[in-house]
C-alpha cells in the first residue's frame, strides 16, 4: 500500500467505526467491527501465505503475523514481542498507525478504544486462518502505543 492508500484506510476505518457507532444504539457495533476484521484478517492472510511452506509451530506462525501481515496492513513490523511460553503473546506497537495523530489526552485515549475492535479482528482472523484459535485483545499504555495480547484457545 502507498501513501494515498493509507489516506483511504484511515479514512474508511474511522468512517465505519462512525456508521456503526450511530447505527447501533444496543453497543453491537465493536462486535460487528470485529467480525468484519475478523473476515478481511483471514482474506488477507490467504492472500499472502499461498506460496509460503507451512509453519513449523505457533511460534513460526505468530512470528509471521509480527512480521509478514502487520507489514502488509502497516508497512512496519511490530515493535515487540512477549511470550510467556504457556499460551499468551504480546504484540506491541510503539506508533500504532491509528493513534499517531491523535492527541494523547485521557479523554481521547478512552476514546480511541473504540478502534481496536477492528484490528483485534484482523489479528484473530488472521490467525484462525493459520490454524491457531485464539482470543484477541487490546489495551493502550499511553498514546500512541498499542499493545495485542493474544491468548491460544486449545482445541
Amino acid at each position: 500500500m502507498n501513501a494515498p492508500m493509507d489516506v483511504v484506510f484511515n479514512l474508511f476505518h474511522g468512517n465505519m467505526i462512525d456508521y456503526f457507532i450511530q447505527k447501533n444504539e444496543n453497543k453491537d457495533y465493536l462486535d460487528k467491527l470485529e467480525f468484519i476484521g475478523f473476515k478481511t484478517g483471514q482474506s488477507i492472510v490467504e492472500r499472502i501465505t499461498k506460496d509460503t511452506p507451512k509453519f513449523k509451530n505457533e511460534l513460526d506462525i505468530i512470528k509471521f503475523i509480527c512480521k509478514e501481515f502487520w507489514t502488509q496492513i502497516y508497512h512496519k513490523q511490530v515493535d515487540n514481542l512477549k511470550t510467556n511460553h504457556q499460551g499468551i503473546y504480546v504484540i506491541q506497537d510503539n506508533d500504532f498507525m491509528f493513534f499517531s495523530k491523535v492527541s494523547k489526552t485521557k479523554k481521547f485515549t478512552e476514546e480511541c478504544v473504540k478502534f481496536l475492535s477492528l484490528p483485534c479482528g484482523l489479528l484473530r482472523g488472521a490467525l484462525s486462518q493459520l490454524g491457531i484459535n485464539c482470543i484477541v485483545t487490546a489495551e493502550i499504555e499511553n498514546l500512541p502505543i498499542c499493545k495485542f495480547q493474544i491468548e491460544l484457545q486449545k482445541s
